[in-house]
């Protein structure tokens, strides 16, 4: 059995955050040679099961790089390695520390409850106006957090210089791994999610291979949350956009995202 797994922003998706036609038609054609694919990605489900609705994702999506596991089959949710408080308490600590507003991602009852402080620059208050509150997230103060809450991930974002100095402080932790990348909202600003340091994409899928009997992996990716995934893989393809190091670690380099160069990688493989 062929399982393939697909990183979302910056690999599947194109340079709007989107499944492109070109790209749902490839998908479809997989599906009709029954080859099995699934997502995973660092992105929550909140966010991410919007863009990956009506493409036939039937098997279990991974997201929050490996944290959180979603069955649309059977409508089950699982969660790994989820924050402890003292883990939480050194994320939020840095991060207001640094002037920037911590997003603490919580599942409970399987509803996304969003805890955060007070939004301090408008790259963060832009973030609730024009995203947060258009979804069906709960958003509460970072003060009515509750002890022992199913913590995700912390996400933040900011000025590119502090949030990488935060990424350093942050690694250096023995529990935690923070991964960061340039924001959407302009080259000045990066992203940044801290998770427990054993949340990985690499242990999600390889789970997930258990589970199906899978015999050959094909991952793709594009950046370093990517790489566990690529270390476990049969085949692993990196996008002409991709980081330096993920293309290092990829069985081979392919098109660029924004030209449907993961489908169109994927019409030569499989003769779609």
């Amino acid at each position: 059995m062929q399982l393939i797994c697909f990183d979302l922003d910056g690999t599947l998706l194109n340079d709007a955050s989107e499944i492109s036609p070109f790209t749902k038609e490839t998908l479809l054609l997989l599906s009709a040679k029954n080859i099995a694919y699934t997502v995973a990605t660092g992105r929550t489900m909140l966010s991410a099961q919007r863009v990956v609705a009506g493409h036939n994702f039937v098997l279990p999506h991974i997201y929050n790089n490996g944290v959180t596991v979603w069955d649309p089959k059977i409508q089950q949710l699982t969660l790994e390695n989820v924050l402890s408080s003292a883990e939480i308490s050194t994320i939020v600590t840095v991060a207001l520390a640094a002037g920037i507003s911590p997003f603490v991602n919580v599942i409970d009852k399987q509803q996304h409850v969003i805890f955060h402080a007070d939004t301090r620059h408008e790259v963060e208050k832009n973030l609730v106006q024009k995203y947060f509150v258009n979804t069906s997230a709960t958003l509460l103060p970072l003060a009515a957090l509750p002890l022992n809450s199913q913590v995700t991930n912390i996400s933040m974002i900011g000025d590119a210089d502090i949030i990488h100095g935060m990424w350093l402080a942050l690694n250096r932790h023995a529990n935690l791994i923070a991964y960061s990348g340039p924001a959407l909202e302009g080259k000045q600003f990066r992203w940044m999610d801290v998770h427990h340091c054993l949340a990985n994409k690499g242990a999600a899928v390889t789970n997930l291979k258990k589970q199906l009997g899978a015999t050959n992996v094909i991952c793709f990716g594009d950046g370093d949350n990517d790489l566990s995934m690529f270390a476990l893989a049969n085949e692993s393809y990196a996008p002409a956009n991709a980081t330096a190091e993920i293309k290092q670690a990829a069985t081979a380099v392919i098109g660029h995202n924004h030209l449907d160069g993961i489908a169109h990688f994927l019409r030569e493989r499989f003769s779609l």
